[in-house]
């Protein structure tokens, strides 16, 4: 098959990786140094069970446009920063529409399958997520990853309301599986997306503003309660998309996460390296839902709010 990853950062290089050790044909999109070591020196991923190292074909958006067409992928691929959606949906404008190339979606947040769908149509938006994988650039051109990597997946926003894109996803499923990306589908993704975001807001601020990984973060006396506190008001955010979350979806999400390798979040290595952070992406969506609602998320408002006071005493020293 012929791939399209849009966003060669540690996760979408991943599976990239795996994609072309299994005999796939890949291309992959990034910008700047990390662009230019792909192109002159080629991929390096770095994971417990698994190494990569060769050439690769990478180019810029520009560069996509001007010499390709959507058409001639059998699937594009975004895993890019949840805050890039957009831009890079206008971007692509006229490449992606008139075309039926399916996008699947692994990013972080619950805000990404519906700008998809909003400019191309549910008939080809794949909700999806990388799970159990922690992934980043060390250096450009350089990926470490650890975990199992997983990837769930299913037709936006579930197989009810799109059942021929759900029935055509299993031999896509299957070519994973066969590239060793551990790979399920899910009738309802739009619920394992929110599923996720349990996750994603009970760690990755927290940790960004503590600088501890999720084993330190989770077994905390204090900062573990706050994580948990945090997933309870992502469960209740959830309803304003009329996904119900439980208490029980809840506990299972701190004990996959407390149990996991000790990981840096993405959020804590963004900061690491000064890049922005995805608060609107991952606290802003419980926020804004919560506030939708008429409830109150003040676990997840209080670390926001230290958290960009944080970084903006870090700006003006």
């Amino acid at each position: 098959m012929r791939f399209l990853m849009i966003g060669a950062g540690g996760i979408g290089a991943y599976y990239a990786a795996r994609l072309l050790e299994a005999g796939h044909e890949v291309v992959l999109t990034a910008r700047g140094p990390h662009l230019t070591a792909l192109q002159n020196d080629g991929l390096t991923v770095e994971h417990p069970e698994f190494s990569f190292q060769g050439p690769v074909t990478a180019m810029d958006h520009a560069t996509l446009i001007a010499t390709t067409e959507a058409s001639q992928f059998d699937l594009i691929a975004i895993s890019l920063k949840a805050g890039a959606t957009e831009s890079v949906l206008n971007e692509l404008e006229s490449w992606l529409t008139d075309q039926n190339t399916p996008i699947l979606s692994l990013q972080n947040g619950v805000d990404n399958e519906p700008a998809i769908a909003n400019a191309i149509g549910n008939q080809r938006t794949i909700g999806g997520l990388a799970v159990r994988i922690g992934g980043h650039i060390i250096k450009p051109g350089v990926i470490e990853a650890k975990g199992p990597a997983q990837v769930v997946m299913g037709a936006w926003p579930n197989a009810k309301q799109t059942p021929e894109l759900q029935q055509q996803l299993q031999p896509l499923a299957d070519t994973l599986n066969d590239a060793h990306i551990p790979t399920t589908l899910t009738d309802d993704i739009q619920y394992q997306l929110w599923r996720k975001l349990i996750i994603n807001n009970g760690v990755n601020p927290l940790s960004a503003l503590t600088l501890l990984d999720t084993q330190k973060l989770t077994h905390h006396p204090a900062y573990g309660k706050a994580v948990y506190r945090m997933m309870e008001e992502t469960a209740k955010a959830a309803k304003a998309d009329n996904v119900p979350l439980t208490k029980a979806d809840v506990d299972e999400m701190f004990e996959l996460i407390s149990t996991f390798d000790a990981i840096k979040t993405s959020m804590l290595v963004d900061r690491e390296k000064g890049r922005p952070l995805e608060l609107e992406e991952i606290c802003g969506a419980v926020l804004r839902r919560c506030a939708a609602l008429g409830e109150d998320a003040p676990t997840t408002e209080l670390v926001q709010a230290l958290l960009k006071q944080e970084l903006q005493n870090n700006d003006s020293e």
